[in-house]
């Protein structure tokens, strides 16, 4: 998400003066170590908080803020179900 407040940000001509992007989740081990079939191996919610200072106004950074949470694919990815295939090659 970083990317795309640079990029969005610069596209808008927004420059940020520092950004930081902070994200929470909580994890139940016995999911993750295969201890409890019942508890789910990942978190059940991901929360992240976006700190900007950047040369614009409040409602720019919040515009700002809308696209990226619209465009990003690590919002997309982790928002929705995505199909994954693994493949294990072994040497």
């Amino acid at each position: 998400m970083t990317v795309g407040y640079s990029a969005v940000g610069a596209l808008m001509g927004i420059a940020s003066e520092s950004l930081e992007i902070e994200t929470r989740g909580e994890i139940d081990l016995r999911g993750f170590f295969g201890l409890d079939q019942t508890v789910p191996a990942g978190c059940s919610e991901l929360r992240h908080t976006v700190r900007i200072k950047a040369d614009a106004t409040e409602e720019q950074l919040h515009q700002l803020h809308a696209a990226v949470q619209a465009t990003s694919p690590n919002v997309y990815n982790l928002a929705r179900p995505v199909p994954m295939q693994a493949e294990l090659v072994i040497q």
